[in-house]
């Protein structure tokens, strides 16, 4: 992608960062805060895979510390190949998400595709000096994650057929709950950094928070929240190209001790649809904040790592 610079004093947050989504400020007391998002289905029930693409879309909104309040369809749907019902239902799951994280849908477009897609442009607002970036975590700092990792694995066992309903169920629930009550929640607490974990794995995003903090993370692996059989399908091979890649990618600045094994770092890499938050906040918060969390019904929530002063070569360091 082409980076063009962009001059205007009142863009707060645009290309030139890893940030989630874009900040417009309209006053000294308002800024506008806008992302899109969509993707071919993950699940194959049309009505989750509605929910799950527009939880996912939303949740730019609250990594960056906003509130959603308009969102917009977009639509690719191959109407010669799948009937008109189908679309009715991702469209309902949508609807449905967006009533729930209390925006308003205004319409939005659609297009003859050769396979379904579906997202959200969505439009949030925060003031201007609340904005939360993926580049503001301090040395100092816990980092807390709100949901488990791999969702990438889990929807890969499940095309292959490996598979039992509950856990489909499960990963599906997890990918369609919103961050709106996590990202609430920390609003109380001094929120340093945040981002949500999607594509990149939690290890990309980790490495994004580092990086654009000029600091090094410390992981624990055994303090990340997994879902179910993760390890046990990753052994089988039901391992996504993404998160392969994602691990390929990290690996030059990322410092693996000796007993976190391969299986730990692909799963640590996993790419991730519609993934939890990772939030930045001083150590001494950090144990109340995952308390509330948890008793405000996010209860994936954990304290999975620190944030050091740099080390040279070693961006992130994983330990068990």
């Amino acid at each position: 992608m082409v980076n063009l610079p962009m001059s205007d004093p009142n863009l707060l947050v645009g290309m030139q960062t890893h940030d989630d989504a874009g900040v417009y400020r309209l006053s000294d007391e308002l800024a506008l805060v806008q992302t899109v998002d969509y993707f071919t289905p993950i699940v194959d029930d049309p009505y989750m895979f509605g929910r799950i693409a527009a939880a996912n879309a939303f949740s730019d909104i609250y990594a960056m510390g906003a509130t959603p309040i308009t969102a917009m369809n977009i639509v690719g749907y191959p109407i010669s190949k799948l009937p008109p019902e189908t679309l009715a239902k991702i469209l309902q799951g949508g609807a449905d998400t967006v009533r729930e994280a209390g925006a308003v849908l205004m319409g939005g477009h659609s297009i003859d595709d050769t396979d379904p897609k579906y997202g959200l442009a969505v439009t949030g607002t925060c003031h201007p000096n609340n904005i939360w970036t993926n580049a503001g975590a301090q040395p100092g700092d816990a980092l807390v994650l709100t949901k488990p990792i791999g969702i990438g694995i889990i929807t890969t066992a499940i095309k292959q057929g490996l598979t039992i309903p509950d856990e489909e169920q499960q990963v599906a629930t997890v990918m369609a709950t919103l961050n709106r009550v996590a990202a609430d929640t920390a609003k109380h607490y001094s929120v340093h950094a945040c981002t949500d974990i999607t594509g990149f794995g939690l290890l990309g995003h980790v490495l994004e928070v580092a990086q654009g903090s000029s600091a090094t993370v410390r992981i624990a692996a055994k303090s990340v929240p997994v879902l179910g059989n993760a390890f046990v399908f990753a052994e089988q091979g039901a391992v996504p190209g993404g998160s392969k890649r994602n691990l390929d990618y990290v690996r030059s600045t990322t410092t693996f001790d000796s007993d976190v094994s391969e299986l730990w770092q692909i799963v640590l890499a996993d790419a991730i649809t519609s993934g939890g938050l990772l939030v930045a906040v001083p150590e001494e918060e950090a144990g109340r904040l995952v308390e509330e969390l948890q008793e405000n019904g996010v209860t994936w929530a954990a304290k999975i790592g620190e944030v050091v002063a740099p080390v040279k070569g070693a961006d992130v360091i994983v330990s068990l």
